[in-house]
């Protein structure tokens, strides 16, 4: 699957409702389409979340230059977003539904060496092991990144509810242990060193 993402920062006298039902007609092909205004608490998150599901590269680009025309409005002040192929993914046993999509954006350093990269892959994955929270998640890496930052990679979970968000993820040990020392400009580890998007909505697709 080919996989697009489009964190949508708005001036504040914009139309949100109306923008996000104009993007949502622009991505009409998509397999999966999640057009979403984010809850609050993100960073660098945006005010709408988009992220779409295609079949291939060719069935992005039918419609890309519909999306983009309508992202190109002057109510809208940034975009940052990624195009990738979809990597790494699991889910949880069936229990509770998943009611938020998270998303973060970041950046490995350059020139970082590949055994380092894959340690840091691996404790992202490890993650999703000791948090009940996530239902599933996706672990890929960018082929066109737009915005901000040349991102790198793209990590994204379904949680049961916005507090397995910012409660059991943010504060577990597996998270602040292991996880952190990757993002921490203090620790000699530390591999992501520009800003990250860490954005989310209501896990609502069309």
């Amino acid at each position: 699957m080919y996989e697009v993402i489009r964190l949508v920062h708005l001036a504040p006298d914009a139309d949100r409702d109306a923008l996000i039902a104009d993007l949502r007609a622009g991505v009409g092909t998509a397999r999966h389409a999640l057009v979403q205004p984010t809850l609050p608490g993100v960073r660098n998150g945006g005010d709408v979340l988009v992220h779409v599901r295609f079949d291939d590269a060719a069935g992005w680009s039918a419609c890309a230059t519909e999306l983009d025309d309508v992202l190109s409005r002057g109510t809208v002040t940034h975009v940052d977003g990624a195009e990738y192929i979809g990597g790494t993914a699991g889910s949880a046993a069936p229990g509770t539904p998943a009611t938020v999509h998270r998303v973060l954006l970041l950046r490995v350093a350059p020139n970082t060496p590949p055994a380092t990269v894959r340690a840091f892959e691996a404790d992202l994955l490890r993650m999703p092991g000791y948090l009940t929270t996530i239902r599933s998640w996706q672990l890929s890496t960018v082929r066109r990144a737009v915005g901000s930052v040349p991102w790198t990679h793209v990590w994204e979970q379904e949680f049961t509810d916005l507090d397995g968000l910012r409660g059991p993820y943010l504060m577990h040990p597996i998270h602040w242990a292991h996880v952190d020392r990757w993002f921490d400009p203090e620790c000699p580890e530390a591999i992501v060193r520009d800003r990250v998007c860490h954005s989310f909505c209501a896990n609502e697709p069309r």
